[in-house]
């Protein structure tokens, strides 16, 4: 599937030193991308960097706060210095801080729904601009099927998640006219160092849900991404695409 191969793009991936986001870097590099690695840990985005370079890939790794716009504005000038254009951004950064709703403090509520969706709008404002100006670019967000069925003790991150859904759909309204398609992925249970953290009682809970009787690896994200990031995907924009083994169908 040659149309698949992203030879020659500059991707930037948010949170791209580890999990899904670093997923999404080593496949994207090895269909020819070159990546730009932007999360809060700097030695885990350089080790990644390294990884991908070994690929025979360019790569850059920056230590970046997506809360913070003026970080972000740094990162890009220093990409667009290096590369000259900007193809792909991967909207991947995100945190949680579960708790009830009546034990939920303000500042666990404000830390995710920063991270989360206030992350997602600074990097696809200040990245847009870029791809306004070329006439082309794909933007992919990370939701979550939380943010569309929602969960006890995760009002702020489904929030947030339903927030990306809605975003998603407003911005590839407004960015179309020039040929930006802007999609969301909503993954069900993947398996992460984050999801291993959760109680076997409870992973087991999830897994009696799921049509397809597995959890999801991050390859399955992966290689949608790759699909909505490419050229195959022309005609696709506004969407939200359930990566969950049938879990709300």
């Amino acid at each position: 599937m040659c149309e698949l191969v992203l030879e020659g793009k500059l991707a930037i991936i948010t949170g791209g030193a580890r999990g899904i986001g670093k997923e999404i870097a080593m496949l994207f590099a090895k269909e020819g991308a070159n990546i730009a690695i932007c999360d809060v840990n700097l030695e885990e985005a350089e080790k990644t960097a390294k990884e991908i370079q070994d690929l025979g890939r360019e790569s850059l790794a920056f230590k970046v706060d997506v809360t913070d716009q003026s970080q972000i504005h740094g990162m890009v000038d220093k990409i667009l210095d290096k590369f000259n254009k900007i193809d792909i951004l991967i909207n991947n950064a995100g945190i949680t801080k579960d708790n009830l709703l009546l034990r939920m403090s303000e500042e666990e509520w404000d830390k995710v729904i920063a991270v989360n969706l206030k992350g997602t709008f600074l990097c696809t404002k200040i990245v847009s601009k870029v791809m306004l100006k070329q006439r082309f670019g794909k933007i992919v967000n990370l939701a979550s099927i939380i943010g569309i069925m929602g969960n006890a003790g995760q009002a702020n991150y489904a929030a947030s998640k339903a927030g990306i859904i809605g975003f998603t759909k407003s911005v590839a309204k407004e960015l179309a006219s020039r040929n930006i398609c802007v999609n969301a992925i909503a993954p069900g249970f993947i398996k992460t160092d984050m999801t291993a953290r959760l109680a076997e009682e409870v992973q087991k809970k999830m897994l009696s849900v799921i049509p397809l009787a597995r959890f999801g690896e991050a390859k399955d994200v992966a290689d949608l991404a790759i699909f909505l990031s490419s050229e195959s995907s022309s005609y696709i924009t506004g969407q939200v695409i359930q990566v969950d083994g049938g879990m709300l169908t």
